[in-house]
């Protein structure tokens, strides 16, 4: 029996299609493994969002080439936001080695490949983790000026209601005790159904399922963020008190050059009645510094945005600018302290998230654990804040009560009750 390897990079989709590429070579008999000279068949599951990301995975797929020298039967896939239509011919020529260029998402094509490489391509979804990925919707229609993921996953595709129930319940049956909604819209979610319907309407439906604790989901753009989903996040006891909510850029001549759809303004009013709504939520952000045109005073008004409402989480990364976008077709790269002001923003965010969690000590706080590490479980609260806690019982899979005894910007510690 012949072994797989999968290499994954960037987002939660990302990780959750290798999810479903190794529930397929499971299912076809062949052994995950560890490394490269066990495999028979290696995946690289790219992303292109950012340089850095694509750089780590384009490394990755030069290093197969070598491997390849040296084990001529080894099979190479290389999927992801890498991949699409428009590029494949390009892709071939750099990486001729590779022995299949699958677009993300392309199920029929894996299996096709399966096929006739003597493999039987059975539907096999993906084992459960205590916390499980469902994708939920795919692509994006937003087209934002900077991102690549509408030309790569195409535009939005929601997954059937009673589809993602069926998984949900699935997962659920081999041992998932949360799930986490995924989409890179997640919350435009059903409008493309017939008949329409809504993320909330969704949460509701999962919401009934025997043994689910907990539902997430990510990522959500702020335009769609409705009052009936407030409601639901509100009223639904299942649903966690956490929202990523991605603003970008504090400064509203760089959002509409980002063509976000929204004002610093618009954004700060969401916010308060996310809050009014749900006292205890907490809130992750992703941030872009160095944005084609963002002087200081612009970049001032993002660093005064995260001061103001004090995320719990920001997630900042340097404007990189990517081929067949509308930025890097009409606007120059043309900020030089990119690098600065994003250490700049994590040095801030970095005082905030100290403080909040600092807020926490004595409290209990309910934990579902995932797992141990270093002779000590850890699992996340409803605000998804990381916690480490000793214990002599079998804790994987169980919600726990656990006291904040320690607390750094990154995670909690702590004692069970």
């Amino acid at each position: 029996m012949g072994g797989y390897l999968v290499n994954t990079f960037g987002c939660q989709m990302n990780r959750a299609d290798s999810e479903y590429i190794s529930s397929l070579l499971a299912g076809a008999g062949l052994r995950r493994v560890t490394t490269v000279d066990e495999a028979s068949i290696m995946v690289v599951n790219a992303c292109v969002v950012r340089q850095s990301a694509e750089d780590r995975a384009v490394s990755k797929v030069r290093l197969a080439e070598g491997l390849k020298l040296r084990k001529p039967d080894l099979k190479i896939i290389l999927t992801g936001c890498m991949v699409s239509g428009d590029n494949m011919l390009r892709l071939k020529v750099k990486f001729p080695y590779v022995d299949l260029f699958l677009k993300p998402q392309d199920w029929e094509g894996l299996k096709q490949w399966m096929s006739s490489e003597g493999l039987e391509a059975r539907e096999a979804f993906p084992v459960a983790s205590v916390s499980s990925f469902l994708p939920i919707i795919s692509g994006c229609d937003n087209f934002c000026s900077y991102c690549i993921v509408p030309y790569r996953r195409g535009r939005e595709k929601s997954v059937p209601v009673e589809e993602v129930l069926a998984k949900a319940k699935a997962l659920v049956d081999k041992g998932a005790k949360e799930i986490v909604l995924l989409g890179q819209n997640v919350n435009s979610y059903g409008h493309d159904l017939n008949p329409p319907t809504d993320l909330a309407h969704l949460l509701e439906r999962l919401s009934r399922i025997d043994g689910l604790l907990r539902i997430r989901f990510l990522t959500n753009h702020p335009k769609d963020v409705s009052p009936h989903l407030v409601k639901a996040i509100a009223a639904l006891p299942r649903i966690c008190e956490y929202l990523s909510l991605p603003f970008q850029s504090g400064d509203d001549e760089i959002l509409k050059l980002m063509r976000r759809g929204y004002t610093s303004r618009q954004y700060l009013a969401l916010v308060e009645s996310i809050r009014q709504a749900i006292p205890d939520i907490s809130l992750s952000t992703d941030v872009i510094v160095g944005f084609p045109g963002e002087n200081r005073s612009g970049f001032s008004h993002t660093l005064d945005l995260i001061k103001k409402i004090r995320f719990d989480t920001v997630h900042v990364a340097s404007y990189s600018p990517r081929e067949g976008t509308w930025s890097a077709r009409n606007l120059p790269d043309d900020v030089q302290e990119k690098g600065e002001r994003r250490r700049e923003v994590e040095k801030v965010q970095k005082g905030i998230q100290q403080d909040i969690n600092l807020s926490l000590l004595g409290k209990e706080m309910e934990i579902l654990v995932e797992g141990r590490k270093k002779e000590k479980w850890w699992g996340r609260t409803r605000g998804g804040k990381l916690t480490f806690f000793p214990s002599d019982e079998d804790e994987e899979g169980k919600l726990v009560e656990v006291r904040v005894t320690a607390a750094s910007p990154w995670s909690l510690q702590g004692e069970r009750c």
